[in-house]
């Protein structure tokens, strides 16, 4: 007879994103209320796992925390107990595997299930427990709405939004002064957040990491605007977006990260590399940077957090661990932990497509991409 399910553990690893906080909610009330689990969170990720520390959610200990951005378990995105820096004890640190560490401190904490929301680096470290017979979960987390396995990732719809205030705002005063300004946002390798928030605000120019660019083609078509009235434009640039010749701009390198590369400053590239070819334009940039991933979340992805704490619970009341919950058109569904790191490690993160029709529907308003 399987053993029947007592508590659970909650942890968040990697970035923060909106509506990390509405999933705990939703998991911690779910757990409770219908299925009569206890339920603990791992403080700091991986490593509260490691130290062994946590708190215990209750309903009343979550219930504002609907709307708040980031999470209250905090997070680190520098923490895999597979590969971890430990002293080697002549006053060095050395990297070992010390996952057994935390299968041991899950038992003795009674845990019986692991859930775990976090993004590919953290996802993979969930796979790796289950494969060493712990029952996990696991729940998608990324605003840059970029793993293949789900259409759609809680967080991409707030931090969506927060860029197209960004690009509104931008508008008002690009016009007043007849300036250039390029906005760079989030993102990393994906176009999404730019793309959407670049639509949704009317931007002249999106730049996106999917459709290389030269800053020609973006000068003809800040002269196209001049000609036809509009002596402005707004560009919205993701981070992780490149020059036609390969050129991408990056930030600094965190080797003890699994996401290392940190991009950073395409914004004010292409702002200078914009003002030596457009002379009768005042070009400046900003890079409003962590501010988009902050602050309250949207009303859907209250939303949509809601279905994805609850799908999870219902993974773990089936007894489908080693899963993944996953969004498929308006299926709350899941898909396995080995698939899902697959497509990440093998480069099958979800991009947008250069000729799909968003894009094509983009350039018939007269959105500028760079490549022509």
């Amino acid at each position: 007879m399987e053993k029947k399910v007592k508590r659970i553990a909650l942890l968040s690893g990697g970035g923060d994103c909106p509506g990390l906080n509405a999933v705990i909610r939703t998991i911690t009330k779910t757990a409770i209320s219908k299925y009569g689990w206890e339920v603990i969170g791992y403080v700091y990720g991986y490593r509260g796992l490691y130290n062994n520390n946590y708190i215990e959610l209750t309903e009343e200990k979550v219930e504002n925390i609907y709307k708040e951005g980031g999470t209250i378990l905090f997070s680190s995105n520098k923490d895999n107990l597979f590969d971890y820096l430990v002293d080697d004890g002549k006053g060095g640190k050395v990297k070992k595997d010390v996952s057994d560490v935390g299968v041991q401190n899950l038992k003795d904490a009674g845990v019986d299930v692991l859930v775990v929301l976090g993004g590919d680096g953290t996802l993979t470290s969930a796979r790796d427990f289950s494969r060493k017979g712990v029952q996990v979960i696991g729940v998608p987390k990324t605003m840059d709405n970029d793993l293949s396995s789900t259409d759609l990732t809680y967080g991409f719809i707030s931090a969506m939004s927060v860029g197209t205030d960004f690009i509104d705002r931008l508008q008002t005063t690009a016009k007043s002064h007849h300036r250039v300004i390029c906005c760079e946002l989030m993102g990393r390798d994906a176009g999404w957040i730019s793309l959407y928030a670049g639509l949704a605000g009317n931007a002249g120019v999106c730049l996106i990491p999917e459709i290389p660019f030269t800053i020609e083609n973006i000068a003809k078509h800040v002269a196209k605007r001049d000609e036809q009235g509009m002596p402005y434009t707004v560009i919205a640039v993701a981070e992780g977006a490149k020059y036609a010749d390969g050129t991408k701009v990056i930030g600094k390198i965190v080797e003890d990260s699994p996401d290392p590369v940190r991009y950073s400053g395409l914004a004010a590239k292409v702002a200078d590399d914009l003002e030596k070819v457009i002379p009768n334009h005042e070009v400046r940039s900003v890079n409003p940077g962590h501010i988009i991933r902050g602050g309250d979340i949207t009303p859907y992805d209250r939303i949509l957090s809601i279905r994805f704490g609850v799908k999870a619970c219902e993974l773990i009341d089936e007894g489908l661990f080693g899963n993944v919950v996953t969004l498929h058109g308006e299926t709350m569904d899941y898909t396995s932990l080995e698939e899902v790191i697959g497509d990440a490690k093998f480069g099958k993160q979800k991009r947008v497509d250069p000729n799909g029709e968003l894009i094509r529907a983009a350039k018939a308003i007269g959105v500028c991409f760079g490549d022509e």
